[in-house]
């Protein structure tokens, strides 16, 4: 899309969301979709729902329960809570009051807590349990701004503090003032909000240090949703899984935003390890997961199909995966596969693709979509073998999410796809990628100006700090941070997130950290699958007691040696791994070195494990 095209698409999308807020959508929802379900939930062993009416009610309730608390226009309300309805209520019932939301990772320690509550100067928040309220306690005496905390469990634990109030509390005071006339004020309130006015602050993950807090506007979570359905083409109460973070941008985009803008049915699930029980019994018709879960999902299947006991049915599963990839690098790079190959996958679709798609509840899901990191060619050509066919998209905190996307029906490998509806991209003499359009957000970073004329320019481009290709169709691949591109002692470019994810194809490898800035030769720090590895024991005669003991195994090291052997196939040289380690130990966003969107944080990481770095530049003897 040109650019003359794209500001013609801009304008058309402008003109579709014009006047509009969350408030209006929701409006609107109850007005066209009342009584068809909105959200639900798990809840003693079964299924809850709300529908569009019942989800507005509470919202009005909630809104005005917080206004009794004194919230006033302008405020910050922190919430930090997993996947439930009452995220989203509290999000919402923040914004019709004319307060921003602000979701934090559930992961958070007491310091990360008290660093963004201190920054945005949070009014008040609403926390789920004792254990994130502990950690709240910590830091309260620190937080001034701070009036109250609201519990949505677990409140009479902390029932001698006057500052904490339950859930229960906030909803019954909302209704009372609704009962006692206040339904003119609700709707004076929410009629008051502006397109420009902030829909969210998000903070980022902070990979490379503090997280900045980035303005997401009305006008650009509405004009987002409004450009993806454009292209998707979403169907109303089509249902849909959250169960990442909603602190996470992707998640809140397609979860709430998008979720309201198409009238999407969205199911609730807390926990992300089990996620997939979750959609096999949902079975929803769009589904997000950043790659480590596919490459999980893709482990598990291949593990599950070389399991089988029965040795005719393994041989003949196995056979399917491979004459599925095979038929998927032809068509990448012929055009189309060989006769007998298309004629293999007809029958290998009713023998072994369909009921694998129907074991993890996605056999419904028209829209697999993946983001938020790079993605191996390997783990797309898997799942568009067995009839998942990824839809693989790029954006940002500060692109309200996605900016750049393939769909079911234009789609590139190697690929993030093209520019949405109305976005505009343009690369620098770097190779530096630059984005414009309404899903940009144009109030930058909350009291960051100098970060903010840095990111945002006088002319509305986003400079995304990533360093990409555009080709003659407009596809974009990208190649790597910017400021992650290691340049090895001998002068040499090397992309540390291609050669990562490679070395993640291996079913034991967890996670992998690339090395080699300013360094002779490139090296990895390699963490195992702490799932994985005592299957991968038990299949191979091991007994396995603990990650660290079985780290040190020198049949482990051979797999591990074989992972980075078949990676360096698909790379130079100059980008090939020498030496590597295998850290005794686990990588979560626990423990430090993964945000909680799980991208390594480089920073920690080469500072944390300084000392094996330099073991792996020391002479061999």
């Amino acid at each position: 899309m040109n650019t003359g095209d794209a500001a013609a698409v801009r304008a058309s999308i402008d003109s579709e969301v014009a006047g509009k807020t969350l408030c209006h959508v929701l409006d609107r929802n109850v007005q066209e979709h009342g009584d068809r379900p909105a959200l639900s939930w798990r809840e003693g062993g079964s299924w809850r729902s709300m529908t569009w009416r019942e989800y507005r009610d509470r919202v009005a309730e909630v809104t005005m329960g917080l206004k009794s608390l004194g919230l006033e226009r302008g405020a910050f309300g922190a919430i930090m809570a997993r996947n439930r309805p009452e995220h989203l209520i509290s999000d919402l019932a923040l914004v019709h009051a004319g307060a921003t939301p602000v979701s934090l990772y559930n992961t958070l320690a007491p310091e990360q807590i008290h660093y963004i509550a201190d920054h945005c100067g949070a009014k008040l928040a609403i926390v789920e349990d004792r254990d994130f309220m502990e950690r709240w306690e910590k830091v309260k005496p620190e937080l001034p701004a701070l009036e109250y905390v609201v519990m949505l469990e677990d409140a009479g634990e902390f029932a001698d503090y006057e500052w904490v109030l339950s859930w229960d509390e906030i909803v019954d005071r909302g209704r009372k003032a609704l009962a006692d006339g206040g339904r003119a004020e609700f709707e004076e309130s929410w009629k008051q909000v502006q397109p420009d006015d902030p829909a969210t602050l998000i903070y980022t993950s902070g990979t490379t240090g503090p997280p900045k807090g980035t303005v997401t506007t009305n006008y650009n979570v509405l004009w987002t949703a409004a450009s993806l359905n454009r292209l998707l083409e979403y169907e109303p109460s089509m249902k849909y899984v959250s169960y990442l973070p909603l602190a996470h941008s992707a998640e809140r985009t397609a979860t709430h935003y998008v979720g309201m803008w198409v009238k999407s049915w969205v199911h609730f699930w807390a926990d992300l390890r089990t996620v997939f029980d979750g959609v096999a019994e949902v079975r929803p018709a769009s589904f997000l997961g950043v790659p480590r879960v596919w490459e999980k999902l893709q482990a598990g299947i291949v593990a599950k199909l070389s399991a089988e006991t029965d040795d005719r049915k393994r041989k003949i599963a196995l056979r399917a995966l491979e004459a599925g990839r095979s038929a998927e690098r032809f068509e990448a790079e012929r055009g189309s596969a060989p006769l007998s190959l298309r004629l293999q996958r007809s029958l290998f679709e009713k023998l072994v693709y369909s009921k694998i798609r129907h074991t993890v509840g996605l056999d419904q899901c028209r829209l697999p979509v993946t983001g938020a990191a790079p993605i191996a060619r390997e783990t797309h050509e898997f799942f568009s073998a067995i009839g998942l066919p990824l839809i693989e998209m790029y954006g940002l905190t500060e692109s309200t999410a996605p900016a750049i996307i393939n769909t079911p029906a234009i789609r590139k490998v190697g690929t993030v796809g093209k520019a949405m509806p109305g976005v505009e991209l343009k690369l620098l003499d770097d190779g530096e990628l630059l984005m414009r359009g309404g899903n940009i957000t144009t109030t930058g970073y909350y009291k960051e100006p100098a970060q903010s004329t840095e990111t945002f320019d006088d002319e509305g481009w986003l400079h995304t700090g990533d360093v990409a290709i555009i080709d003659d169709e407009g596809f974009v691949k990208i190649i790597d941070r910017k400021k992650e591109l290691i340049i090895t002692a001998g002068g040499k470019n090397v992309a540390p997130s291609n050669l990562e994810g490679l070395l993640k194809q291996h079913p034991l490898v967890d996670q992998a950290c690339v090395i080699g800035d300013r360094k002779p030769y490139i090296s990895a720090l390699m963490v195992l699958d702490a799932e994985v590895a005592p299957v991968w024991a038990a299949d191979n005669g091991i007994e396995f007691t603990t990650v660290e003991e079985f780290s040190r195994n020198e049949r482990v090291v051979a797999a591990v040696q074989e992972a980075v052997d078949n990676a360096n196939q698909h790379v130079s040289n100059v980008e090939q791994v020498k030496r590597f380690t295998i850290l005794p130990t686990e990588w979560t966003p626990d423990s430090d070195e993964l945000t909680p969107s799980l991208k390594l944080k480089r920073r920690v990481i080469h500072e944390k494990y300084e000392r094996e770095i330099d073991n792996l530049y020391e002479p061999i003897t």
